[in-house]
């Protein structure tokens, strides 16, 4: 199991006052994202926890290229990965700051 940490800054606040989301499923190819709006607004996190490791770098652009499109700012999100591909995982991401937006 590897876990992996990334903080990121953001321009704006993530749009929404929803508190908090979760989207998917941990399964075979697939993972769960928990979102919580509990950090400053100009300011991101990200831990996952996969049981595949190796892959930081993967992780690293995939998450960067989230907070870039989605700026999602004030929001700590948790990934349990069951062995997701990269698209699976910004579709996920995606999904999530769009439930945080109601």
């Amino acid at each position: 199991m590897e876990t992996l940490h990334f903080r990121h800054s953001t321009k704006k606040p993530a749009a929404g006052s929803k508190p908090m989301a979760v989207i998917g499923v941990v399964a075979s190819g697939n993972l769960e994202i928990l979102l919580e709006r509990v950090l400053p607004p100009d300011a991101c996190e990200v831990a996952i926890e996969t049981p595949i490791g190796g892959f930081g770098d993967v992780w690293e652009a995939v998450v960067a290229d989230f907070v870039a499109r989605a700026q999602p700012g004030g929001l700590r999100i948790s990934i349990n990965d069951g062995g997701a591909r990269p698209d699976t995982v910004s579709l996920r991401l995606a999904q999530g700051a769009r439930l945080m937006e109601a």
